[in-house]
Parts: structure tokens; sequence; C-alpha cells
């Protein structure tokens, strides 16, 4: 009978015991200023400074190649592309092969060689070349187009040395056509603030959460906190919860600026914004947590955060620089940086709407990070508390 009364008892007081510590973390957070600075001025800042201040240039990227034609001279301009040190070329026969990989980000763009242009380009009737660029980059798109057009010139030229014909001083005897998805005025705004979010997110998801058991130690009252029975799972998620509220309140703060400020199309859904946020959020917490659970000082905490949560979300995520025009070391490393996933589903969200395969995908990595962040996470704290 014993047993059964205190097992009736033991839920209860766990529950009450949880809502105190979000209570008491809740309460914390809000008479901190420099928390409510981080998470409501800050993205404003940044959103004013990628909206309206900043410029970018590109590397090399992957396109998708058309040949609608097997002939040697829609070879040779395919070799062409294909020698250029500006793209890295995928070949197919059809451009439906590619239509998938545009939309999901996978190339930039698709160059379409059609059928007859051999036949057009031998008799001087200057063949068309498609060139289907994802505007939701802006500058990936320009660079795109440019070099495009810088590849198709140059052939144009060699193959008018090698006949011994002078042109008349036009760049091309080929016509490019070209055709913008997604962004087709080539607005940078619609590309940078989309992917200012994501970085938003971090400085409140890992910045903040880094402090906040580091916060504890140096107050003293981590000692309290052992003397209870809470155990290393509620404190994490005691901790995390109000940060968690925070993140998705800074978020919708930073979409309503987005759309009725900034006028970036929101093409998307509702649900899947806030499911991307909050699976990204999972590994933005956890590693704030980790980071906050191995140091007992609020400087080095925030000094880990910012060198090993923002600065790769803001490097090494494509935010600003191309990946595939990394080096292949840092390339790999990219794959642990959450921020990578997220970018180009906002993006996609925003300017193209719902792609679930690229959502699910990238959710699922997301949580999979977050997942062995908490893990570290919660065994850290246990040597300390349990």
């Amino acid at each position: 009978m014993t047993s059964v009364s205190l097992s009736k008892t033991t839920e209860p007081a766990r529950v009450r015991r949880f809502f105190a510590l979000v209570r008491k973390e809740t309460f914390q957070l809000l008479r901190d200023p420099s928390s409510i600075l981080i998470a409501f001025v800050l993205p404003v800042v940044l959103l004013f400074l990628f909206g309206y201040g900043v410029s970018l240039d590109t590397g090399q990227t992957r396109i998708g190649l058309v040949i609608e034609e097997q002939t040697p001279l829609a070879g040779d301009l395919a070799a062409s592309f294909r020698g250029s040190r500006y793209f890295d070329v995928e070949t197919g026969r059809d451009r439906r092969e590619f239509d998938a990989k545009l939309v999901s980000g996978e190339i930039r763009g698709i160059v379409i060689i059609p059928a007859g242009f051999t036949s057009d380009f031998a008799a001087g009737m200057n063949p068309q070349i498609q060139v289907i660029v994802d505007g939701s980059d802006t500058n990936t798109a320009g660079f795109v187009q440019n070099y495009a057009q810088g590849v198709i010139a140059g052939w144009v030229a060699i193959r008018s040395a090698d006949m011994g014909v002078q042109k008349d001083g036009s760049a091309s005897a080929i016509s490019v056509e070209q055709r913008f998805w997604f962004n087709p005025e080539l607005t940078s705004r619609f590309f940078l603030v989309p992917g200012s979010i994501a970085i938003v997110m971090t400085l409140v998801g890992t910045l903040l959460t880094s402090l906040v058991i580091a916060r504890e130690w140096e107050r003293g009252t981590m000692e309290a906190i052992m003397a209870t029975p809470v155990t290393s799972a509620e404190l994490l998620m005691g901790k995390i919860l109000p940060y968690f509220v925070l993140g998705i309140l800074s978020m919708s703060l930073c979409v309503i600026i987005a759309v009725f400020l900034f006028g970036v199309p929101f093409r998307g859904s509702i649900f899947a914004l806030y499911l991307l946020s909050a699976a990204f959020l999972v590994p933005a917490l956890g590693q704030g947590l980790l980071i906050s659970a191995a140091t007992k000082n609020q400087f080095l905490a925030s000094q880990l955060a910012l060198i090993s949560a923002f600065l790769p979300a803001f490097l090494l995520s494509g935010f600003l620089f191309e990946i595939n025009s990394m080096p292949v070391v840092i390339q790999w490393i990219t794959f642990v940086v959450p921020a990578r996933y997220l970018i180009p589903s906002l993006q996609t969200l925003f300017l193209a709407g719902d792609i679930w395969p690229m959502f699910l995908k990238a959710m699922a990595i997301m949580l999979f990070i977050g997942s062995v962040f908490f893990v570290l996470a919660a065994r850290s704290t246990r040597k300390r508390i349990d």
C-alpha cells in the first residue's frame, strides 16, 4: 500500500517541479535585458543590414547542361561549358531531368542546347541557347547568366577564328534566352532576408542557451538546484523551453518584418515555416546547452557559442558563399552546420513554396544533429548534478 501511494504522489510532484523550473527560468529571462535585446532588437538590426547594406560576389556553381541533339558542334559547345572553371556541369538529354534539382537547390541553373542548333548555326541564323537560373539566389543567378554568356561568346570567337570568319564586333552569333525562376526581378533582398532569419535563430537559440547553466554556476544557485530532487533531464527541459518559445517568437517577428516591410513574397505555408523552425531550434538549443554544461563561465560560453555556432552559420551555411566553391575539407565541415539545411529551406519556402521532400530531408538531418547535442549535454550535466 505504501509503494502504491508513493507512486501516485511522485508523478504530480515531478510535474510541479518541472513547471516550477520553467517558471523560474521564464522570470529570470524576462529580468535579463540582454536576452530581450538579443531576441528582438538584434534581429531587426540584422534584417536591416542584410536587407539594405550587403552585396555579394559568387564563385563556382553547379548547373545542368541539356544537349537535345548529338552533333559534333553541340558536343564542342558542351565541352566548353564542362571545361569552364566557373561551372560544375551535369549533362543530360532532357530539361525535365533537372527541373526538380533546380527547385530543390541541387543545381543553380540549366543551360539548354536545343535541337536544330547545328543547322541554324551553319546557316547563320543565330540559334538560341536557353539559360534557366534559380532567381531565389540573385547573386548566383547573375553569376550563371553572365558566365554562360561568356562561355558562349568565347566558343563563338574560337569557332569563327577556326573558320576564318570575321565578326562585326558583336559578342556572339548565338542568342541567349534567359529565364529566372522564383525571383524574376533578381531582387537580392528576397535572397538575403530569409537567410538572415536563420542567423537570428542561431543567435537566439545557441548564444542565449549557452549562458543558462554557466550563469547558475556563476551566481552560486547551481548548488541549490543540485540539492533538489530534480533530474538532469528535467533541468535541461526546464531550461530550454522558455528559449524555444523565445526563438519561435523572434522568428515570427522576423517573418512579419520580411513580408510586410521588405515585401519578400511568402509562397509556402505557415505550418511548414513553424515546423522547419522548430526542427532547427533542436540542434541550436542542444548545442547551446552542451556549451553551457561544459563550461562554468558565461564569457567563455558566449565565446564558444560565437565561434562554434554563429560564425559557421554565417560563413559555412551557403548564406554568403557558395558551398561548392569552398575547399573539399570545408565542404565536409558544412554538413554538421544546422543552418546549411535551414537557409535553403527558408529561401525555397518564401520564394517557391512547399517542397516537402526537401523540407523533410532537412528536418531529419537537423533533428539528428540536435539529438546528438542533447545526449552529450545530458551526459555532461549528469556528471555535475547526479
